[in-house]
């Protein structure tokens, strides 16, 4: 924490395996019983270890069960912790000591901190841990939850990209932000340009836009309301970054609200500090929720995989023209403190293929105001020439990937609501300083389609694929096929690894395969 604002910031903040069957989320409706109405979910796994999240309907006291076995033999019982008001009735266990490449089965539970002690029902959950000898490893990564009035809609039978995502059986999910949309209230009905109607389920929560603490917590407690969600993170465990739309539509810490009538909170960063405790709670995250939230994270799957979650909204300095000649505070974008920890956990890096996780691509022009085409939200400035401004120190980092000779890092990010393969070239490039690498992008999950996006030649990116809306339209909606997903598959033999573009039914719409150096 180098800039004034984040210091303050820092004061004020606080395998595959068989699915799951539908019942394990039944609760029961008696009142002297807590339930578990947003099932279990699992994430950031290690080698050794994983993160329980659960959430009680009262102030309840967490009880895990976990074996390698189905039915849950010789399981180890563990008493977690409290889920309280203060954390939003949520709470999460840290497993620890976990055996390599197994399948672990859990149980979560709630005893009643005020009712004799009467307990829930059981929900039941899953997920893999690593294994320690080369293996096939699998991730799916999207981004966008909600977004631009586009809900949980029962008659198309609610998000069913995540059952499509789950019907994969991957190792693991990335969720590469704007996991709600703060922002972007819900309206009963939607209509399309064909005349046909979205129809949304609605909450008070949803009504409006985010800035208390219930309101963001309430945005969360929404998105689980989907069965299809639910399903999911019972059996695949997340790895979630946060971007804009998790606060407000290219939110930064100085960021002045005084314009939009919709806000009578007029401070980005009040909100943040609100939107981020929200986030971490309902997260399944490895570290707790005092203290400022350190995102970036090295997580190894293998001697075949290392993945490496980035954090682009909290060190970043304000959205600007980004022409910037030198670096500075007023060019961070990742931050001194997560570059020095990026660029020596990748040297440190064994695994055959490096993977970054971002947020927000590195040559798609993103503009702060789009309807002016002025400021910019993201790392490209439009300028095809050197690196200027947040280009500086994507610069720095690529050309230190190259003379330390980190080999196969390659990126997936999302934000821009369309699918793409971007291949960076330093042959086409103004900065030709660096290794050739893919940049995967995909989304939405569930939210309007848009783009394409420029791209800006600074680092010589080419579309090798993308899948865009016709021309001319705008805000796509999930029914003219807007949503998409990303899978990786690393062979365990061979270490090629397939990255495929799928649309919400799960069906490849383009797929390439890369042999590792």
């Amino acid at each position: 924490m180098t800039r004034p604002k984040l210091q303050r910031r820092a004061m004020l903040g606080a395998g595959a395996f068989a699915a799951l069957p539908h019942r394990v989320f039944a609760q029961t409706n008696s009142a002297g019983r807590p339930r578990l109405l947003q099932g279990v979910q699992s994430g950031d796994v290690g080698f050794d270890s994983a993160t329980l999240w659960s959430r009680s309907d009262r102030p309840a006291r967490m009880i895990v069960e976990y074996s390698t076995q189905e039915g849950l033999a010789g399981a180890t019982r563990l008493r977690g912790p409290n889920a309280l008001e203060d954390t939003g009735h949520t709470s999460r266990l840290r497993l620890t000591g976990l055996p390599p490449g197994q399948t672990i089965f859990y149980r979560i539970a709630y005893e009643d901190l005020t009712n004799g002690g009467a307990t829930s029902e059981w929900v039941r959950g899953r997920f893999r841990t690593p294994s320690a000898v080369p293996s096939d490893v699998s991730f799916v990564w999207s981004a966008d939850t909600v977004g631009q009035g586009w809900g949980i809609n029962p008659e198309v039978g609610g998000m069913t990209i995540y059952e499509a995502m789950r019907s994969l059986a991957p190792d693991f999910f990335v969720h590469c932000g704007d996991t709600i949309y703060a922002d972007d209230p819900l309206a009963p009905e939607k209509k399309l340009p064909d005349g046909r109607v979205w129809k949304n389920v609605t909450t008070e929560a949803k009504s409006r836009v985010a800035e208390t603490l219930a309101d963001f917590r309430g945005n969360h407690l929404y998105n689980f309301l989907d069965d299809n969600l639910r399903r999911f993170n019972g059996e695949v465990p997340m790895i979630a970054l946060w971007d804009d739309h998790d606060v407000l539509d290219n939110w930064y810490w100085e960021r002045r609200l005084d314009e939009d009538p919709r806000y009578h909170e007029k401070n980005a960063g009040v909100l943040a500090q609100k939107a981020e405790r929200a986030f971490r709670e309902f997260m399944p995250l490895a570290d707790g929720l005092d203290g400022t939230m350190r995102l970036f994270r090295k997580f190894s799957f293998g001697p075949r995989l290392d993945l490496f979650r980035l954090d682009m909204r909290s060190f970043r300095a304000p959205n600007g023209p980004n022409r910037q000649a030198s670096a500075g505070l007023n060019t961070a974008f990742l931050g001194i403190e997560q570059i020095i920890w990026l660029k020596q956990a990748l040297k440190g890096s064994t695994a055959t293929w490096k993977i970054i996780a971002a947020d927000m691509p590195l040559g798609l022009v993103v503009y702060d105001d789009w309807r002016r085409k002025s400021g910019f939200e993201a790392v490209a400035n439009a300028d095809d020439g050197p690196p200027l401004g947040r280009e500086l120190e994507i610069a720095d980092l690529l050309s230190f990937i190259r003379h330390e000779s980190i080999r196969n890092v390659h990126w997936i990010t999302a934000d821009v609501h369309y699918p793409a393969t971007h291949r960076y070239d330093p042959a086409r490039a103004a900065f030709p300083d660096f290794t050739p690498f893919y940049e995967f992008v995909s989304g939405p999950l569930c939210a309007g389609g848009f783009g394409p996006n420029a791209l800006d030649g600074t680092f010589g990116p080419q579309v090798v694929f993308q899948k865009v809306p016709p021309t001319g339209r705008f805000d796509l909606s999930p029914l003219e096929g807007s949503c998409h997903f990303g899978h990786v598959r690393i062979d365990g033999k061979s270490g090629v690894m397939t990255v495929s573009h799928r649309n919400a039914a799960g069906a490849v719409i383009h797929a390439i395969d890369i042999v590792p150096a």
